[in-house]
């Protein structure tokens, strides 16, 4: 058998210019054509044991998907992703695969990984583009009933395990849209939210209910939710934007990128005065911070208007934890990185801020995050002009569920506790998933554990265990 013909470099995916892309919000990449994810697909060496699935957090049969790619049979590969991923469109776009399945792809050991993301976004997008989406044949019903609390990844996730194993599922989603981080969080140039709609609607067509403007803590507790369900998840995501707590902070024109983003993606302020939305909209934007919420802030403020958007970022940027698809996107669109500075004052005039002050770091020992800490020059203050500042530094899990509810021990980060090998906390008949267990993570990592859970309330429901 001949051997087979390696292929260095990924196919490349064609993309906006940068030059036109910053005065829109259409999505940046246009995706693969089928005869690029064809050829994409035939790099796949078809290893004899497949690293690949060790990173993937859902457990998709990456090696069969790549086959049946290569061999044109897109709505197999496309069926085969949703037997565990039920939102390939959104997981396509935003997960990190050059940390987990391309980082353990047998190519990337000296050459560029299988680009499997890109395929995995193609195969969901060729399924939307043929005008229906299939819904799997559901068992028959068990009779058991789970309330899901949050619409976002984890939330979605679940309900479809639970669905299709013949549970009846309702979501019970705070806002007016469903999706959670996915439309309030992540720009529409990143992930168009006609995208997040189509993942939802595939979800309820499968039964689920869902039931939006419900704040559970609010209009109902978990613990009454338990009165008329046999078990409750929780995937109420992460929330509560962190501050900086230095002297200014209180100025007007400083902003958590919750609220910023928030206000540009869910409430459509971007398309101001079509939605009655208002957004700061300033010429020197400065964003604090090196994570994906950082980058799309700042990228966010070039498309509001800003000349200037400027990153400060207290480490390097090897240290940033964003991935470096959007780094890099950031640079191409004039994106102005201020590295290992550090902020420690906001200066204003009127009661608006004017200048950031800033400390120039340099890099110490390693800290808990496994990153080397930031050490403050001594006597290096400078200052940044400014007009607009957007802190992205982390946020938090709603501090209202544990508040209302009973019996719930959390963790230090204000988070839910939870058993990582089952997703139970310590109430029985609540399980939590996402950020609301993790504090802020990733899109891949609350559908993961969400999984888990979602196979241990099976259990639980079958036996009556905890």
């Amino acid at each position: 058998m001949a051997k087979k013909q390696i292929i260095p470099k990924k196919n490349i995916m064609p993309e906006q210019p940068p030059a036109e892309r910053i005065h829109n919000y259409n999505e940046v990449p246009y995706g693969y054509t089928e005869e690029q994810a064809i050829a994409e697909a035939k790099r796949c060496l078809e290893c004899a044991k497949p690293s690949c699935m060790q990173g993937c957090p859902v457990n998709i049969n990456i090696p069969d998907f790549l086959t049946l790619v290569a061999e044109g049979d897109f709505r197999a590969a496309i069926n085969l992703i949703k037997e565990t991923n039920a939102l390939p469109a959104v997981t396509g776009r935003v997960c990190p695969q050059e940390e987990q399945c391309e980082g353990k792809c047998a190519l990337s050991k000296k050459y560029e990984s299988v680009a499997v993301g890109r395929l995995e976004r193609f195969a969901a997008d060729w399924e939307a583009a043929q005008g229906s989406l299939t819904i799997p044949d559901l068992p028959p019903p068990t009779g058991k009933k789970i309330a899901v609390v949050g619409s976002g990844p984890a939330g979605l996730t679940v309900a479809a395990d639970l669905v299709r194993m013949g549970h009846q599922v309702t979501i019970f989603e705070a806002l007016h849209e469903a999706g959670g981080v996915l439309v309030y969080g992540i720009p529409e140039f990143r992930l168009p939210k006609a995208i997040v709609r189509r993942e939802v609607e595939y979800v309820c067509g499968m039964g689920v209910k869902l039931v939006k403007d419900f704040v559970v803590g609010n209009a109902a507790t978990v613990d009454e939710l338990l009165e008329e369900f046999d078990a409750v998840f929780l995937g109420t995501g992460a929330g509560l934007p962190w501050f900086l707590n230095i002297p200014g902070e209180n100025l007007g024109g400083v902003y958590s990128a919750n609220e910023y983003l928030t206000r540009s993606n869910l409430m459509k302020a971007y398309r101001f005065p079509e939605y009655d939305t208002p957004i700061a909209r300033g010429q020197r934007v400065v964003t604090i911070g090196g994570g994906n919420v950082a980058m799309d802030s700042a990228r966010t403020a070039l498309r509001l208007g800003a000349t200037d958007s400027i990153i400060v970022y207290r480490r390097s940027r090897d240290e940033m934890p964003a991935r470096a698809e959007e780094i890099h996107h950031a640079e191409q669109e004039g994106i102005q990185f201020n590295l290992l500075t550090g902020p420690v004052a906001f200066h204003g005039e009127n009661g608006r801020v004017k200048q950031v002050e800033c400390l120039k770091m340099e890099l110490g020992e390693p800290d808990a995050s496994g990153r080397r800490r930031p050490v403050p020059v001594a006597d290096s203050n400078f200052r940044i002009a400014t007009d607009i500042v957007i802190i992205a530094v982390g946020q938090s899990p709603s501090p209202l569920i544990p508040k209302t509810t009973s019996g719930l021990n959390l963790a230090k980060h204000g988070g839910v506790t939870v058993e990582e090998s089952t997703m139970k906390t310590s109430k029985k008949g609540v399980f939590a998933g996402g950020d609301v267990a993790t504090g802020g993570a990733t899109v891949i990592l609350a559908m993961g554990q969400a999984k888990i859970a979602s196979k241990a309330i099976d259990e639980y429901l079958k036996t009556g265990e905890w």
